[in-house]
């Protein structure tokens, strides 16, 4: 609710104070305790994220008399804050401590702040078995995507830390893969032999996002890619800033079920993409689902979090998310997704060479 009435009165206001009220809204989704509880204990809300002296007057004016509010639109509509979360996991905390791995994470070799060791390192923190590197494809500049030559050196790189995390007894491993920018019609922008040598591949749309028209055969392409195995951030919605993409939702999940491909909840909490309501649509058609923090540093691993809990609150079953599984067991999973890719083609090549011989 505070988030809501930040951002509402960030649209009556002039910067300065109009962009520190939008950062604040948006920092009050990571807030690990409830604002009122605070005041409640007698503590100044400047401990919170975003929250200075001018931002707490607001907040004990909305706390000691809540205002009427409004249902707030949809670019501000089903994000879940952290403290939401945390409480939801509170419920069931075997599961946060049953995950196995992170799959979309960010290095220095494109936007992130964190090498790839400090991620691995961030990683065993939370006792993963495996993180993946999913850093940006040659085809997004502004996010410092890098091409297929750059992904054969950050291979050898991963396989370096990778055989040093073994040799110290360190259970972690990082995962090869990428986040290949897929265009509106769901092509990726790497070459699929390079595509091919890694552990497993992330689609993302990041292009011609703003589009009001149905965007279900978008979407139906980018799960028919044979190069990718999980669909990224699907709606491409951020807070308060993009609504994000529309689509006959139940069909597009059901092609991702017959594909047995995965689609990813973005725990980053900007994005929360699946959002809620779509990830029980996607519970309800038996599609696997993928949590990845889409962390740009070591810190944001602690996102996982809030994707985690959106899909408690949607019933989905630990089966069905894709960090349950260890990594022998994800990595069978691509190979078998992957041999399924192969035998539709042989398939279809036959009907192809039967047709012509009749």
């Amino acid at each position: 609710m505070i988030a809501e009435l930040l951002a509402r009165e960030s649209e009556k206001t002039r910067p300065p104070l109009q962009k520190a009220l939008r950062r604040a809204a948006r920092r009050a989704l990571l807030w690990p305790e409830e604002a009122s509880e605070i005041v409640r204990q007698n503590r100044s809300l400047t401990e919170l994220s975003g929250v200075g002296p001018t931002l707490e007057k607001h907040i004990l004016r909305w706390i000691n008399d809540p205002p009427e509010l409004p249902p707030a639109p949809e670019i501000r509509k089903g994000f879940l804050t952290m403290a939401q979360a945390q409480a939801t996991l509170a419920e069931k905390p075997n599961w946060l401590s049953g995950i196995k791995g992170d799959l979309q994470m960010h290095s220095e070799w494109s936007d992130g702040s964190g090498s790839i060791r400090e991620m691995a390192e961030a990683g065993a923190q939370h006792g993963y078995e495996y993180i993946s590197i999913t850093d940006h494809s040659k085809g997004l500049k502004i996010a410092g995507g890098i091409d297929e030559a750059q992904l054969r050196h950050q291979r050898q790189e991963i396989d370096e830390i990778n055989e040093s995390l073994r040799v110290v007894g360190k259970k972690i491993r990082v995962l090869r893969s990428i986040e290949v920018n897929l265009n509106p019609r769901g092509e990726g922008d790497m070459e699929s032999r390079s595509l091919a040598e890694l552990d497993i591949v992330l689609g993302c749309f990041h292009s011609s996002l703003r589009k009001k028209e149905d965007q279900t055969e978008r979407y139906i392409a980018g799960l028919r890619n044979p190069d990718i195995q999980i669909l990224g951030h699907p709606r491409g919605r951020i807070y308060n800033y993009r609504l994000g993409l529309t689509a006959d939702w139940p069909r597009v999940f059901g092609v991702a079920a017959e594909l047995d491909k995965a689609v990813e909840i973005d725990s980053y909490p900007d994005r929360q993409d699946l959002s809620p309501d779509l990830v029980t649509l996607a519970k309800k058609a038996g599609c696997r689902i993928s949590l990845g923090t889409d962390a740009h540093g070591p810190s944001q691993l602690a996102f996982l979090e809030i994707g985690l809990a959106s899909a408690i609150r949607a019933g989905v079953k630990r089966q069905r998310i894709l960090n349950f599984m260890t990594r022998e067991e994800l990595l069978a999973w691509v190979a078998g997704v992957r041999s399924a890719r192969m035998a539709r083609f042989s398939e279809a090549t036959s009907a192809s060479s039967t047709a012509s011989i009749a």
